[in-house]
């Protein structure tokens, strides 16, 4: 099993609100999830993202792989230079 940290859709039409959440690769974009991290807000003129760091941490480090829009956020956030730092070096 595949476990990818991704973004869910939710909200109105035309006014999108998402969820950070980890799933499995093969569930639908807005179905089963098995851990809900944060939120997203685009559509506020400072974005709002706030989510668990330490969970979302601990997922990374078992080997969840992020989405490119998710790895943005993160790197937003200053969560994605703590996995690097603490990451052995690849050899």
């Amino acid at each position: 099993m595949s476990v990818k940290i991704r973004l869910a859709r939710g909200g109105a039409k035309k006014k999108p609100v998402y969820r950070v959440v980890v799933a499995d690769e093969r569930c639908p974009r807005d179905g089963r999830f098995i851990e809900q991290l944060g939120q997203y807000d685009p559509s506020q003129e400072q974005s709002l993202l706030n989510f668990q760091e330490e969970r979302a941490l601990e997922w990374l480090n078992k080997g969840a792989q992020p989405t490119d829009t998710v790895r943005r956020l993160l790197r937003g956030a200053g969560v994605w230079a703590k996995f690097k730092a603490k990451a052995p070096a690849e050899a």
